[in-house]
């Protein structure tokens, strides 16, 4: 799969974008060899296994200009960095608790240029501040999660939506999310044809969620 997987689902990039979304490829082959982030199966198909995957979270919520998102457990700078690509205008802060996860993605940051983005090697528990949205790719249980995240998402909105979780996770869900009266789930296979989403979902979780 190459960079035309992702200009096949969003056709308004501009050429900025275009040139982010294609140089991903070669800096992630090249830190990938140094420092193990995404495994060997998926570098492969790294724009259909990250970077399309971590952009369905654009389908579901389009951020607006000024929000700060905080994307936790980030890995080797998913959802964090393709949706940073994607919305310039919007803040990110993306952190692990893994120092040499940090390094790449600070790397991969540095490397595209990206001025809406920053990296820290901490985590969430102990990190200052308040944001928009989190989102996350299947780093924990969602009840986990919820804790972990607790206190970190500001009140007011400046979207239609409630602020809230964002969270990339497959599979069934019914046991985990049984608890959430709010909770929103949307099938990404609903977004993109390919095999890979048909079991891929998006799950919103509002602040004032209710149990």
């Amino acid at each position: 799969m190459t960079v035309n997987l992702i200009f096949k689902y969003f056709t308004k990039l501009t050429d900025v974008q275009k040139q982010h979304f294609e140089g991903l490829d070669a800096l992630y082959q090249d830190w990938n060899k140094k420092i193990n982030v995404v495994s060997r199966k998926d570098i492969d198909e790294l724009y259909l296994r990250h970077v399309l995957h971590s952009l369905g979270i654009a389908k579901i919520q389009q951020f607006a200009e000024g929000a700060e998102i905080l994307d936790v457990g980030t890995g080797g700078g998913f959802p964090g960095i393709p949706l940073a690509i994607l919305f310039p205008e919007v803040q990110f802060t993306l952190v692990d608790a893994i120092g040499k996860k940090v390094k790449v993605v600070q790397e991969v940051i540095d490397g595209l240029g990206l001025d809406n983005v920053k990296a820290q090697h901490t985590r969430v528990e102990e990190l200052k501040g308040q944001y928009d949205f989190i989102v996350s790719r299947a780093v924990a249980a969602m009840p986990t999660f919820v804790h972990w995240t607790k206190g970190k998402i500001k009140k007011d909105s400046l979207h239609e939506r409630k602020n809230g979780i964002l969270y990339l996770k497959g599979g069934d869900l019914i046991e985990e999310l049984k608890d959430y009266k709010t909770v929103q789930i949307f099938d990404l296979k609903t977004y993109f044809e390919e095999d890979f989403f048909e079991t891929k979902k998006v799950v919103y979780l509002p602040q004032k969620y209710k149990i």
